[in-house]
């Protein structure tokens, strides 16, 4: 070999090594971002954390203070200018993607930022109205454990002053929420204002200590639960209903839609982006995909109406199912052990379908009182990250007369397996992912992935009758 290849080959190793050195650098400080930037938000944002299952934060609550919402704002600039400072070019294939999705996120976010989407921070699902129901996912199995809740109950009173400030500058600003949804929270309410503290929901957890805490010690948690619930969460929440009846209630709008708030059609662009993750869709074109879509799924309606015998019209259908006994549980008991039926004869037949499932259990649990009567017929929550509390698939037994039977197999195969149960679990278990990517929400991923499950029903012994394949189409 002569001098000249010798040296022309040295100087391709050395470019390898330093391109190797190069990447490896690079990798090296995106992912050291990554992971101080999930570190933060979970610190900053503690119930969050409790979704997740880290209960190091169970002291204390988000701060929703002005001056907080300011500042996680300012560490959403930080964390993309952080990022922006990391050679992309420098990564490897897997890490260039772990890049764009984190820079998307952060876009996102401070997009999203001018619409001051914090002013919504309630609504009929869910809100400070609903605290209470954090208690489904925390574990009270030590006296620390209770000792943490009490200096939550202790914090109640400031958590409420912030969102009353909240709801206040939502009024003048005119950023409400529509008053059609905004009128059920005055029931909600009514769960949280009771005369005794132990008729509270936030006094729950005191009446379910585990053997291993001592009667001594017990009567000693309680009678402090009891004194803070008392002193700061009753009084708290007495407050809240004044302002949001007097204040805030009449300053909310006649209006459903987004676009009659401050920059409206702007925000709602923001969020059609947001969910579908493109911006090349327009409100227009998925009005006209819905619409087409209602014309196939109305055609099968027809077709299933005419195969069971009815002679009428399909609205005088529709009334019929909504209406003979046959189609309804008498009690809450009944309706609950339904759902947990259908799961039964679901999980058997995964295998079936699915080479890959999560190594995560799910269970099925009842939705609280204290949101039963204004939310949805069911919904999934998550597991914890480190696969130490199951996954749920919550189901609402209020009024059990008008919770059919032939849509409980559909809401069944898409909020737990295989629908959001089995996908939500399976990407918190990829270990070789950083959080932000295991613990991600894309809308018309998720929610495409529910419907997709749907469509398996029959494959995993659902719709054995043709009203559970009506229901399917509801």
């Amino acid at each position: 070999m002569t001098v000249k290849k010798i040296f022309v080959s040295l100087l391709i190793l050395l470019s390898t090594a330093a391109t190797a050195a190069n990447q490896a650098d690079a990798a090296a400080d995106l992912h050291r971002l990554f992971e101080a930037t999930w570190q933060k938000e979970l610190a900053t944002d503690p119930q969050m954390a409790n979704y997740l299952g880290d209960n190091r934060y169970n002291d204390r609550w988000t701060d929703m203070s002005k001056e907080a919402i300011a500042a996680r704002h300012r560490h959403d600039l930080d964390t993309l200018a952080a990022l922006q400072a990391i050679p992309r070019a420098s990564l490897g294939a897997a890490d260039r993607l772990n890049y764009e999705l984190f820079e998307r996120e952060y876009r996102q976010r401070l997009a999203v930022w001018r619409f001051k989407p914090h002013l919504y921070a309630i609504n009929h699902q869910g809100g400070i109205q609903t605290l209470s129901e954090i208690t489904e996912l925390l574990r009270f199995d030590s006296v620390r454990d209770y000792e943490n809740w009490i200096a939550r109950l202790r914090a109640v009173g400031t958590l409420v002053d912030q969102h009353i400030a909240l709801l206040d500058e939502a009024a003048r600003e005119k950023r409400t929420q529509p008053r059609a949804i905004m009128q059920r929270i005055p029931l909600q309410l009514a769960l949280q204002n009771v005369a005794r503290p132990e008729d509270s929901p936030f006094y729950a957890p005191f009446l379910r200590f585990p053997d291993s805490i001592d009667a001594s010690t017990r009567a000693r948690l309680a009678a402090a639960g009891r004194d803070a619930i008392a002193k700061t969460v009753l009084p708290a929440y007495a407050r809240f209903t004044r302002a949001f009846q007097e204040r805030y209630l009449p300053a909310t709008r006649d209006s459903v839609g987004i676009f009659d708030t401050p920059d409206g059609a702007d925000f709602y662009r923001e969020r059609i982006a947001y969910h579908t993750t493109s911006e090349k869709l327009s409100a227009d074109e998925i009005h006209r995909i819905g619409l087409s879509e209602v014309e196939r799924i109305r055609a099968e309606m027809l077709a299933i109406k005419d195969r069971v015998g009815f002679k009428g019209t399909l609205k005088e259908f529709f009334v019929f199912l909504r209406t003979d006994p046959q189609f309804y549980y008498k009690t809450p008991q009944e309706l609950l052990e339904g759902y947990r039926e259908i799961t039964r004869r679901i999980d058997p037949n995964l295998p079936r379908v699915f080479s890959t499932l999560p190594k995560t259990p799910y269970g099925v649990r009842p939705i609280p009182a204290t949101s039963a009567p204004n939310t949805t017929t069911a919904y999934y929550q998550g597991p914890a990250t480190d696969g130490s509390r199951p996954g749920y698939y919550y189901v609402n037994l209020f009024r059990p007369e008008v919770r059919p039977k032939y849509e409980m197999e559909v809401l069944t195969a898409h909020e737990s397996v295989p629908g959001h149960h089995l996908q939500i679990a399976l990407a918190m278990e990829q270990a070789d992912k950083p959080q932000f990517r295991r613990n991600a929400g894309y809308t018309a991923y998720v929610e495409g992935w529910g419907l997709y499950s749907e469509s398996l029903g029959e494959e995993l012994g659902l719709y054995r009758d043709p009203y559970s394949k009506f229901g399917a189409l509801t």
